[in-house]
């Protein structure tokens, strides 16, 4: 989600860049780390409502060079930048200039992670683990119930860092959570911390959430970390089960449209979403209980029933339309508007993984242009030069599918296109959305890669 870094166009070999930067400011060569970006072809704003997704990893990524330091300091450097920032081991706070709190976001959190879990391990009776103190975040080595935890500070030594990258910054590929992920999967490395993907996926959208401040779903670390080549991933975002789906358009390209504006309401409507989306969730709850709760049968039937529909609505995950009609609408509107979204978006990502099993691209992609709809009309988070890209290819019988991709109020939209008409395709709507807006779109053909993996150079 957050915008780090800018295009540094004279890197052509960003491996090689990152490993002579390294030797040249450290003296020392890196292990590198590649984690990519993602695009997401449906199910959209469902991640943090516990839905499902369809993203994909892409060829655009971030390269990070690490390696170990003989004090406890971090140095970073951005090559894209041209920054640095330095903190010490035990001084994790905002750096005040968010590229390097991705960074620094992870390390707090995969130290909060071996804390938790070393604890864990040493509750020898299996009792449940102590909560870590909020303050934790912050520095403060204490468990609740009173353990000092400083002896197993992690991590015991520093360690350097060279970062950069080729995914368009601002254009809604989640730039950010491959900084996030590589830096998670490198220290994993470095240290032999022998953490699964999975739960580097977690610690890496738990830094967004809680040392950036975004309220970010689990898509676009999940996609970054779990990607596979040619093929698409499908997440259930509860569960965390996916299936690899191939990626087979016959005939037909994926080309974003970059719009090249992001508005700065993006990060605080983001979160707003999130919490009309909670909101509702809580309606449906109430309206649960009481509907079910106001009468009590002999054995008292009716109210255990109150108490299972109630734990059963969880998220919009357990919502259905019917739900939302009678316990949302009389009550908000426009939660019910922003629920409505979501539950009606989930189900057209299950029926669109059926069209493109099937491969019927054409009925996948008109789920495309009816998911657009909602995400402008009913959860609002497009803008105007967005909508205005999709309007240009709506009735053009060369594109089968179009939507704005991403958290919104920008970035892209992804557009399906039929081979031999993307060239012409591309220059008419340049031409048009330079008209009407004076800026240059940018566009970028991507293709579908592994995962966060590591680079071997010669």
């Amino acid at each position: 989600m957050g915008k780090y870094l800018y295009m540094a166009a004279e890197i052509t070999d960003y491996p090689l860049a990152i490993r002579s930067k390294f030797r040249e400011v450290f003296s020392q060569e890196p292990l590198i780390i590649r984690s990519p970006g993602r695009i997401n072809l449906i199910g959209e704003h469902t991640d943090y409502n516990m839905g499902f997704v369809l993203p994909a990893a892409i060829d655009k990524a971030v390269y990070l060079g690490i390696q170990k330091r003989t004090d406890d300091e971090i140095h970073i450097h951005s090559l894209d930048y041209n920054d640095d920032h330095k903190t010490a081991v035990a001084e994790i706070v905002r750096s005040g200039k968010l590229w390097p709190d991705y960074i620094l976001g992870v390390v707090n959190e995969l130290r909060m992670h071996r804390i938790i879990r070393i604890h864990k391990m040493r509750d020898g009776e299996g009792n449940r683990m102590h909560k870590v103190e909020e303050g934790q975040r912050n520095g403060i080595d204490k468990i609740r119930g009173g353990e000092d935890l400083s002896a197993i500070r992690w991590p015991q030594t520093g360690f350097n860092i060279v970062f950069g990258g080729d995914i368009p910054p601002g254009a809604g590929l989640s730039s950010s959570a491959a900084l996030e992920c590589a830096t998670a999967y490198a220290l994993n490395e470095l240290f032999e911390l022998e953490i699964e993907k999975t739960d580097l996926v977690k610690i890496s959208q738990a830094a967004e959430n809680n040392f950036v401040g975004m309220k970010c779903g689990i898509m676009d670390q999940f996609a970054s970390m779990f990607g596979k080549k040619d093929h698409l991933i499908r997440l259930d975002c509860q569960s965390l089960e996916y299936v690899y789906i191939p990626f087979r358009l016959g005939g037909v390209t994926a080309v974003l449209f970059d719009t090249r504006v992001k508005h700065s309401l993006a990060s605080s409507a983001y979160n707003e979403r999130r919490e009309q989306c909670e909101e509702g969730v809580r309606l449906v709850q109430v309206g649960l209980k009481s509907e079910t709760g106001g009468l009590k049968s002999e054995t008292g039937g009716r109210r255990s029933e109150a108490k299972r529909l109630k734990q059963d609505v969880r998220s919009l995950r357990d919502v259905t339309e019917e739900m939302l009609l009678e316990f949302v609408k009389p009550v908000n509107e426009l939660v019910y508007q922003r629920c409505s979204f979501v539950v009606a978006e989930s189900n057209r990502l299950l029926a669109g993984c059926k069209d493109l099993e099937n491969n019927d691209v054409a009925a996948f992609g008109m789920k495309m242009f009816e998911t657009h709809d909602g995400l402008s009309k009913l959860y609002e988070v497009s803008c105007k030069e967005l909508d205005l890209l999709v309007d240009i290819v709506i009735d053009n019988p060369n594109v089968l599918g179009a939507r704005m991709m991403g958290g919104g109020f920008g970035g892209c939209t992804i557009n399906l296109i039929k081979h031999e008409a993307v060239p012409d395709l591309i220059k008419k709507v340049s031409e048009v959305y330079k008209k009407e807006t004076g800026v240059e779109m940018l566009v970028y053909r991507v293709g579908v890669e592994n995962g966060t993996e590591v680079v071997k150079l010669d």
